[in-house]
C-alpha cells in the first residue's frame, strides 16, 4: 500500500474539488467512496452538564475506534458556552483537541462538524488545519459552517447578519493560503503580498464540506462544496431518508464537472439494548431511539439515497458508552466498513 510520503502533492484547488483531487488523501480516502457509506462517530461521547468528569477516558474510547475500523471521529466548534441553547459540544477546542487525538490514532479521519468560518480569521483556520493535516498524516477532513449561535458574533466583534458574506469570503482566502509558493492575496477579510503560508497539506489539499447551505445558494455549494454535510431529515420512517436522497440528487445536479463529491449526514442516537426495538424519535426528533437492527435498516436507506458516511453521536444514550461502542463495532460496522486506501504519512514529528 502507498505511503502519503511517497507521492507528490497536488496543488490545492481553488475551488469546489471531485474526488480525484483527493485520490491521495488518507482521511478522505478512508470515508468516502461513490455508492457505498462508512460509519463515524461523533464527540462526546457523554453530554457535558457542567462537570468536566464525564470526558475522562474518551480519548481511550476514540483509540479504541481507532482500532476497532470506524472511518471517523467527529468533533465540533462551539467557542462559548450558552445555557440558553444548552450544548457545548465536546468543550475542547476542536483543532487542539484533533491533534491531540492525532496522537492517539493511526487510520482514523479527523472530522469537524463543523469549523465556523465566519468567526475564525482563515490565516488561523488554514494554519491550525494544514498543522493537524501533517500531525495526523493527512486525515484531516474540515466540515465547515456559517454559525447557528447569535451570541458567538457580538463576541468576535462581528455582525451576526454579516456571517454569509465572512463565510464565502473566508472559504476563498483559506483555499488561496493553501497554494505554493509566495502569495498576493487581496480580501475582505485580509491582504498580503510576497509571503506564504506553512505547512501545507500532505496531499496538497484538504477537503472542505460545506455545512447546509450556511447562507449560500444551492448552486454555490455545487460549485464550492468539495462534499456536502446536511441534516438527516426524519430518521424514524421512510420518508426522511427519500426526502433526503431529493435533496442530495438536486445538490450533485449543480457539481459543475459531474464528479463524485460525497454526502454526509448525521443522527444522535439512544441505542438500547434490545436489537428490535423500533425507530422512535425524542425530543421533537432530535434524538433517535433505536436498537441494532432498526439502525441498520436506517444506514442502508441512507446509503440508498446516496449518503457516503454517517456520524453517529451517542451523547444521549442510557447506556454507557463503550458498551454501546462496542454494538455497533460487532454488528454494524461490519455492513458498512470503511476503506482501504492510502496509507497515512508517516513522518514521527
Amino acid at each position: 500500500m502507498t505511503l502519503l510520503t511517497d507521492i507528490t502533492p497536488m496543488q490545492a484547488p481553488l475551488t469546489g474539488a471531485s474526488a480525484p483531487m483527493f485520490a491521495r488523501h488518507a482521511g478522505y480516502q478512508r470515508m468516502f467512496r461513490e455508492g457505498a457509506l462508512t460509519l463515524g462517530v461523533f464527540l462526546p461521547l457523554r453530554f457535558y452538564h457542567g462537570d468536566m468528569q464525564v470526558l475522562a477516558g474518551q480519548a481511550d474510547l476514540v483509540s479504541q475506534l481507532d482500532r476497532d475500523g470506524f472511518a471517523a471521529t467527529w468533533v465540533r466548534d462551539v467557542p462559548l458556552f450558552d445555557p440558553l441553547f444548552g450544548d457545548a459540544g465536546q468543550v475542547f477546542d476542536p483543532f487542539t483537541y484533533l491533534a491531540y487525538l492525532a496522537a492517539r490514532t493511526e487510520r482514523l479521519a479527523l472530522a469537524t462538524g463543523s469549523a465556523i468560518f465566519s468567526l475564525r480569521h482563515p490565516i488561523d483556520l488554514a494554519k491550525s488545519a494544514a498543522t493537524i493535516d501533517q500531525l495526523s498524516g493527512g486525515r484531516l477532513v474540515l466540515g465547515i459552517a456559517s454559525g447557528d449561535r447569535p451570541v458567538e458574533f457580538p463576541a468576535y466583534g462581528l455582525e451576526h447578519a454579516d456571517r454569509g458574506e465572512r463565510f464565502a469570503a473566508s472559504v476563498a482566502y483559506v483555499r488561496q493560503l493553501m497554494q505554493h509558493g509566495p502569495l498576493q492575496i487581496d480580501s475582505p477579510l485580509g491582504a498580503l503580498q510576497g509571503v506564504e503560508l506553512l505547512p501545507k497539506p500532505v496531499a496538497g489539499a484538504i477537503p472542505l464540506l460545506v455545512t447546509g447551505t450556511s447562507r449560500q445558494t444551492l448552486d454555490w455549494v455545487g460549485q464550492h462544496a468539495d462534499g456536502w454535510l446536511t441534516y438527516p431529515e426524519a430518521t424514524h420512517h421512510a420518508g426522511g431518508p427519500q426526502r433526503l436522497a431529493d435533496k442530495i440528487r438536486a445538490w450533485r445536479r449543480l457539481v459543475p464537472d459531474g464528479g463524485f463529491r460525497p454526502h454526509v449526514t448525521n443522527e444522535w442516537l439512544d441505542l438500547v439494548g434490545d436489537p428490535n426495538h423500533p425507530r422512535t424519535p425524542l425530543s421533537g426528533g432530535y434524538t433517535l431511539r433505536t436498537g441494532r437492527n432498526g439502525l441498520i435498516d436506517l444506514l442502508g436507506e441512507w446509503q440508498r439515497a446516496g449518503v457516503n458516511h454517517a456520524a453517529l453521536g451517542i451523547q444521549f444514550s442510557q447506556r454507557p458508552a463503550a458498551e454501546v461502542l462496542q454494538e455497533l463495532a460487532e454488528y454494524v460496522l461490519p455492513l458498512f466498513p470503511s476503506h482501504d486506501g492510502p496509507l497515512p504519512a508517516g513522518t514521527r514529528w
